[in-house]
């Protein structure tokens, strides 16, 4: 696990290393224990480790025999024992016992198919000197970012968006497609960040980058929903069953200690049985919990590790001071309308006291059917039948009632048909909202791309059921957008790694093969994991109404952090920007106020104006009227019960 950076150009210039060193000191806390520089006329890559693997002999970057191939490498690899083997066996020498070597034996011996070899988590770039060619490569489903930005004559990248940032010839000038999409999704788009020009590496996707400046752009894996009849339910038990203890066996490689992320739901708990099945002595579990009881879910947690025997930690966490909302901003990176960040911040802080790495259940939810709103969207398929008059009408009395007005949002909802209906759920700002959300002069720049265009291709390419429409959007646009960058940023925070076990593209294509009614069974998400669990895990933890890992923001804004909210969104530093309209937000302040859980819409306010300060002012911290007040207590630690339950 490490941060990588580079800059490669094509104008005959030869590439700073000393820039290059300062990327990666902005990413110091994804690799505190070692760095690495490899420099020449063309190329300058470097990388910051976080020792996991191959503790002595694991340095970066790393080369083949005649040292032509470099490379630098971002993650795990977890069959590299077995890729090594078989490459030894081609006549291949090895000169460490690192993962990341085996990634310039693979591209020797397959080009640039070698990544098709590679069951991981991933983002590398490879250099080689013969050919005067770049080959930058991430994982199949997003778990490892990559940012890169064209410069001049010439590129760069790096594992964050502010590595990328430290290039001098980049300009912080924000994106406004990526402004429309955050206020939509709560997320950046999938190519692009928020700062203009920077770009993302789409999941499952490498480029190719020759000495003279061409760019070629190839998608080496995809999902594809194909599913197989033929089983049994029994079969069909076993063989995932078989699929998951092997995942979880596979993910298991450290040199390290490692902990489970313990949330008590069904996937994270699958994941601590099959591990203890393969590990000796007691495992280290890890929880968050909230006072309000309505969002705490500590008690199945401890069930859980008191079922598998493990050494349990767990914090409650209650709203005082505010730093730390100024500390994971800056490590976000980009804002992000996941208030989940808070409480993953503080799980993340206190495994890294006992651990190196944890094993996470993310991704079971959008590879097994687990998601509430597939049932939700079962339901409201009938009105797609709505005639298009009548849905005109429903619209138009829909926009005339006042904001957060009973059956407003129904009438919205239902005016709409298809993909776009589906999509509507997971909106914040609706392009009326936006309308009054932003300023005017900015509000044409915003609206000029459709946030929803991308996401209407995933919702009918897949021609098999729905079910699986939904699934493909969420593990092309949810998954790696929101849930991912928010695990990675946050674990990373605290220089620890994520492995989330049930994304194993093995897995992956697995479910994908599975028959629809043996995900969504009824009112039942997850059937068949659920069944497959059965003996393994108490019937409680499996029949348990899901819970989602929310968090009582809503409370807290309009209590405890009421204060620091306001002083926040409509401080004078904020009005400067001229990006929202003054009136409006006090409009959400006031419903928030009234009882309306706006928790969403007002944590990705939060978490923007937080960022421009950090990126776009390069003066992180609070400023204006509350800024004194906001910053006396320092956040959760003091309001934290820290509870070590040896169970």
């Amino acid at each position: 696990m490490c941060g990588i950076a580079g800059v490669m150009r094509f104008d005959g210039c030869v590439p700073s290393a000393d820039n290059v060193r300062a990327m990666c000191d902005a990413m110091v806390h994804r690799g505190p224990d070692d760095q690495g520089l490899y420099a020449d006329d063309i190329v300058a890559i470097g990388m910051r480790r976080l020792s996991i693997i191959d503790l002595d002999t694991g340095h970066q970057p790393v080369h083949n025999e005649d040292r032509t191939v470099w490379v630098v490498f971002n993650g795990e690899i977890y069959n590299f024992k077995e890729l090594r083997r078989d490459l030894e066996q081609r006549g291949h020498r090895f000169y460490t016992t690192s993962d990341t070597e085996v990634i310039v034996h693979l591209y020797e011996e397959y080009g640039d198919a070698g990544v098709q070899h590679l069951r991981g988590m991933f983002a590398y770039a490879l250099w080689d000197t013969k050919r005067r060619r770049m080959l930058i490569a991430r994982d199949r489903v997003g778990i490892k970012p990559l940012y890169y930005a064209n410069v001049g004559r010439g590129i760069a990248f790096g594992s964050e968006l502010k590595t990328v940032l430290e290039v001098p010839q980049i300009d912080r000038k924000l994106n406004w497609q990526a402004l429309g999409h955050l206020f939509t999704f709560g997320t950046t788009p999938s190519t692009e960040s928020m700062i203009e020009g920077v770009h993302k590496l789409e999941p499952g996707h490498q480029i190719a980058i020759t000495a003279d400046g061409r760019m070629t752009t190839e998608q080496y894996w995809d999902v594809t929903f194909a599913p197989d009849n033929g089983p049994s339910e029994a079969e069909w038990v076993e063989r995932l069953r078989a699929l998951l203890l092997e995942a979880v066996d596979i993910h298991r490689r450290s040199d390290v200690p490692l902990g489970v992320f313990l949330s008590g739901g069904v996937d994270s708990s699958a994941v601590l049985a099959m591990l203890s099945r393969l590990t000796p002595g007691r495992l280290k579990t890890f929880s968050i919990g909230f006072s309000e009881a309505g969002f705490d879910e500590l008690p199945h947690a401890r069930q859980m590790a008191k079922a598998f025997n493990a050494e349990h930690h767990e914090l409650v966490l209650e709203p005082q001071g505010w730093d730390t909302f100024l500390d994971l901003t800056n490590y976000l990176d980009e804002p992000l309308g996941d208030t989940a960040v808070v409480p993953m911040y503080m799980v993340s802080k206190l495994a890294a006291e006992h651990v190196k790495v944890v094993l996470s259940g993310d991704g079971g939810d959008e590879i097994f059917g687990g998601y509430d709103k597939y049932i939700v969207e079962q339901r409201e398929r009938k009105f797609d039948l709505i005639p298009g008059s009548v849905r005109r009408m429903m619209a138009a009395a829909g926009e005339a009632m006042p904001e957060g007005a009973k059956g407003r949002n129904f009438l919205r909802h239902m005016a709409l048909d298809g993909p776009r209906r589906t999509m509507s759920a997971s909106a914040m700002f609706g392009p009326a909202e936006q309308g009054r959300l932003f300023d005017r002069s900015i509000a044409g720049l915003v609206s000029a791309v459709d946030p929803f265009a991308r996401g209407a291709q995933y919702l009918t390419r897949q021609k098999s059921s729905w079910l699986s429409s939904l699934q493909d959007w969420d593990l092309h646009a949810y998954l790696p957008l929101e849930i991912l960058p928010k695990v990675d940023r946050m674990t990373m925070a605290h220089s620890i790694e994520a492995r989330p076990v049930l994304l194993d593209h093995k897995l992956i294509e697995f479910a994908a093969s599975v028959p629809s009614d043996l995900l969504l069974r009824g009112r039942t998400t997850k059937y068949l994991f659920k069944q497959a669990m059965r003996g393994v895990l108490p019937d409680a933890i499996i029949d348990r109404k899901k819970h989602g890992f929310s968090v009582p923001l809503s409370h807290w804004f309009r209590g405890d952090l009421s204060g620091f909210m306001r002083d926040v969104l409509m401080s004078e530093t904020s009005r400067q920007r001229g990006i929202f309209q003054p009136a409006y937000l006090e409009q959400l302040l006031k419903m928030n106020s009234s009882g309306r859980s706006l928790d969403r819409e007002l944590w990705t306010l939060v978490s923007f104006e937080l960022w421009c300060r950090s990126v776009l002012d390069g003066r992180p911290g609070l400023r204006g009227a509350g800024a004194p007040a906001a910053r006396r207590a320092p956040l959760v630690p003091q309001s934290v019960r820290t509870s070590h339950v040896a169970l």
